[in-house]
């Protein structure tokens, strides 16, 4: 048996189809299938159950399928840290954020960064809390920047900053400073389910997760802080909002964020990986280019508080 045979399983066990994992392998189909057939010959054992359309997994094959992902992923650790001991920044680096942290900061250092490192192919992609961190398990992620602490002994945290959070009152146009405790929750409105920022809103406010339309027949579910911005315009109601997602915002709307008076509640954002990940190289490099960017977009006396956890 082979690497090459473990490779060409994986990828009929994916795409549940020889000729599309033949294709992706970028061999012809008779070769893969003779290949894995050479597979279950050596072991004594069918993986692929072919007479079935789509091609099914065996209950034997489903347990060695397993193995061999633990197997190729431990592989892909060695040829990693090789590249790490060698000193070399290049590669495939998959990266995940969360949506509420997106669009504010990866403008500030993506391009920089990868203008660094020419030779480091950077993925990245917007994900939730929940998919990022069952992504990092399986290894199919990389990096993840979330809100921490996750408090998961599968996985690493670095910190990276201490973000504010900022009360979005369309009714409000004073600059004055609030505090937590009189926040009217009777017309705020919070993302949808899924979103660690809707968690951290309800401890805020010490509301249950089952806080109501505050409109009897209206039940809108925000996807994103724009769409709950808008919302909240539309409806001269409220929200918290994330420091960073102010910064640019037009001055009509600009006049409507209020501060919060200390205890001030934050969020910290950081890089996680699993606790086997070997590119520390490439971890501590992107945690410097962030560091230094958001020094610029974020003052440091704000990101001292009180800190709200995501989950």
């Amino acid at each position: 048996m082979n690497i090459q045979q473990f490779n060409y399983i994986l990828a009929v066990a994916d795409h549940k189809h020889f000729e599309i994992a033949a294709e992706k392998c970028f061999i012809s189909q008779s070769t893969l299938s003779t290949m894995i057939s050479k597979f279950e010959e050596e072991i004594g054992l069918k993986i692929f159950d072919r007479k079935k359309k789509p091609v099914q997994v065996t209950a034997e094959g489903a347990l060695l399928i397993e193995k061999l992902r633990e197997i190729t992923n431990q592989i892909g650790q060695l040829k990693e840290l090789v590249k790490e001991v060698k000193g070399e920044i290049k590669g495939r680096v998959s990266i995940s954020v969360i949506p509420t942290v997106s669009p504010y900061l990866l403008p500030l250092f993506l391009q920089d960064f990868a203008k660094k490192h020419p030779l480091l192919k950077l993925e990245v992609r917007e994900q939730t809390t929940e998919e990022i961190i069952r992504q990092l398990k399986s290894r199919d992620l990389d990096i993840g920047i979330v809100s921490t602490p996750l408090d998961d002994a599968l996985l690493i945290e670095k910190e990276l900053y201490r973000e504010p959070f900022v009360l979005y009152d369309k009714q409000s146009t004073t600059k004055k400073s609030v505090s937590v405790k009189t926040i009217d929750t009777s017309n705020l409105w919070l993302l949808e389910e899924g979103h660690c920022m809707r968690t951290q809103a309800l401890q805020i406010c010490n509301l249950k997760k089952s806080q109501p339309s505050r409109i009897e027949n209206i039940d809108f579910k925000a996807g994103s802080i724009d769409s709950l911005i808008r919302f909240v315009n539309a409806n001269n109601a409220s929200t918290l909002l994330p420091y960073l997602a102010t910064v640019n915002l037009p001055a009509r709307e600009a006049k409507h964020i209020r501060t919060f008076i200390t205890p001030v509640p934050v969020r910290t954002i950081g890089l996680v990986v699993h606790r086997h990940f070997v590119k520390n190289k490439v971890l501590d490099l992107l945690k410097q280019e962030i560091e230094e960017k958001i020094k610029q977009a974020l003052p440091k006396a704000m990101m001292k508080g009180e800190v709200v956890k995501p989950i």
